[in-house]
């Protein structure tokens, strides 16, 4: 279970966005930061900072990944060949955690840790309790048959603030989802604008 499950919404204020795009988040009614000091106009901020907010808003989109776990993922994409900035989103999407949150088998992506963590969830038929599992183009991706039938789960394919995106076919009367193809940055639906190339200026500093 995510560390920060109790303080999501804070994640928003802090940043200043509605990084996930949900109706409920406390931004939509109080745009300012968190705490007493939350209302007190923002200087503008360095190079740095631009890019320590771009990393931050990137960790925190997918369930405020610790820094040791997020460096490791940076370190893969820049091990890769190509753009490292879409090499790190690729990875990013390819974890099972966000693959869940992807198939609207649940609401978040915290609750997608959660429900990895909990054993309901199977990728080619093996269960797999690991939310950084990474699923390769072609896995498939089920819910455990008793599974099925956890009101977050009914719920949560029911919601209409997002969609399906189309690297990720999925087929929610049998709870099961393949994973087509390692996205691209212009292919995923993120709420807000993500910049991977700011994260990668951080860290090649």
């Amino acid at each position: 279970m995510s560390k920060r499950h109790s303080q999501k919404h804070k994640i928003d204020r802090r940043l200043g966005e509605n990084i996930w795009g949900r109706p409920k988040s406390p931004l939509n009614a109080r745009a300012y930061g968190p705490g007493q000091h939350g209302q007190r106009r923002k200087g503008k901020l360095s190079d740095f900072g631009i890019q320590l907010r771009a990393k931050q808003k990137l960790k925190g989109y997918y369930g405020s990944i610790t820094e040791k776990a997020f460096r490791r993922v940076y370190a893969e994409a820049a091990r890769r060949k190509g753009d490292t900035g879409e090499n790190l989103i690729g990875i990013l999407e390819s974890r099972l955690d966000a693959i869940v949150y992807r198939a609207k088998f649940v609401p978040t992506v915290f609750a997608a840790r959660q429900f990895v963590n909990h054993g309901h969830v199977q990728v080619n038929g093996q269960r797999v309790n690991i939310p950084s599992y990474t699923v390769k183009p072609g896995d498939v991706i089920s819910i455990r048959e008793r599974s099925k039938q956890l009101t977050i789960v009914l719920e949560a394919a029911q919601l209409a603030e997002r969609d399906v995106p189309d690297y990720i076919d999925v087929d929610h009367s049998k709870m099961t989802a393949s994973y087509v193809r390692i996205p691209a940055l212009s292919d995923v639906p993120y709420p807000v604008q993500m910049e991977p190339n700011l994260v990668v200026e951080f860290y090649s500093r």
